[in-house]
């Protein structure tokens, strides 16, 4: 049976513009006849994934998405004493391993999740053609191929159409965010002065524009398969125990980089429910079908989806084993949760979502 980790998240923005669309604007959905802001599930994985909490948690064990493999390899080679012709042809078989390279090209056309293993595999390769002056054969690409071991990989999956075997299926789901509420994209009409104009001649602005952005509060959901993860790593419970970590804190603590410069949207997760067992999963989004209306959001929204949850275990039973609530809403009165349902700080969730507690 698999392990579930489930977490439900509150987190209020102010004015800003997260994650936008083809226009520039933010991004919306109809749920429950009422539009609703939006922020996307590969917005959020992307800013947890490079936040500074999960590198420093994760260190080492972490990958990146690039196309640039091949590039990377000529240059390097090229550094190395190779001619261009022939740092070309390598870096092309090189690239090549990891996904579609169109001709006269170096680039994959697609983004490559590479591991750092796979990395130093190529690196190591493209030592070994260098001082043996030599091109690629089989045996030497078929080294390059790993199923990696970064947490980010292992947490978020990849897929490689070119070389299914060494797909990651994901070990982690996120949805897409939405605000619980109506909510509506609005415009800010801004101008900007040139410092050096003195008005005597020209009095008016130097720049005008016009941006999208929208305030709510957002409800997100994540749930964790433990025991994919430990499998995509290899075994290696602690590592697994330390990236789920670093998602948790992340996701609670860090904001898409959208517009941030101008919005300064930087926000903490207000309410957290977190959630584990072999229980089948299940979003709670089901709470605010309904948009949440009124003066005090926050509490009723909370109230609402500790209803929902109890409402599924009363009609399917149980719908975790353990709870664990970190709630940073000053007027918060209260789990509503039958069961056994622990409140605390977000250190004591982390240790509260170790396999063995």
């Amino acid at each position: 049976m698999s392990h579930f980790i489930q977490l439900h998240l509150l987190t209020s923005y102010p004015p800003a513009n997260l994650n936008r669309d083809d226009l520039g604007r933010p991004k919306t959905a109809i749920m429950g006849g009422a539009k609703r802001l939006r922020v996307s599930s590969q917005s959020l994985k992307r800013a947890w994934r490079t936040s500074a909490l999960f590198e420093e948690a994760i260190g080492q064990h972490r990958g990146y998405r690039t196309k640039r493999i091949g590039i990377e390899a000529k240059q390097r080679l090229i550094v190395k004493g190779i001619k261009e012709k022939e740092a070309q042809e390598w870096a092309t078989d090189i690239a090549k391993v990891f996904g579609e390279v169109a001709k006269g090209e170096l680039e994959t056309s697609q983004l490559v999740h590479i591991g750092p293993e796979e990395q130093a595999a190529v690196d190591a390769l493209v030592d070994t053609l260098a001082n043996e002056k030599r091109p690629p054969e089989k045996e030497d690409l078929d080294l390059l191929r790993h199923k990696p071991t970064a947490a980010d990989i292992a947490l978020f999956g990849r897929m490689l159409a070119a070389v299914p075997e060494f797909n990651v299926e994901a070990a982690c789901q996120v949805a897409h965010a939405i605000t619980v509420h109506a909510a509506e994209v609005e415009d800010d009409y801004f101008t900007a002065v040139d410092d050096l104009n003195t008005g005597n001649e020209h009095r008016g602005a130097a720049h005008v524009g016009e941006a999208g952005y929208g305030a709510g509060l957002f409800y997100s959901y994540v749930c964790i398969d433990r025991n994919q993860l430990v499998e995509n790593l290899k075994g290696d419970a602690e590592l697994a125990d330390r990236a789920i970590a670093a998602l948790v804190e992340a996701a609670a603590r860090t904001s898409p980089k959208g517009k941030q410069n101008s919005f300064g949207s930087r926000a903490h997760a207000s309410y957290l429910l977190a959630e584990k067992g072999e229980q089948q999963p299940r979003s709670l989004s089901v709470a605010f079908l309904r948009p949440v209306s009124g003066q005090d959001q926050a509490v009723e929204a909370i109230e609402r989806l500790e209803k929902q949850a109890k409402a599924f275990d009363t009609a399917y039973g149980a719908g975790a084993d353990r709870r664990f609530v970190v709630a940073a809403e000053p007027d918060y009165r209260g789990p509503l949760l039958e069961g056994e349902v622990a409140q605390g700080s977000l250190a004591e969730l982390v240790d509260f979502l170790k396999a063995d507690q």
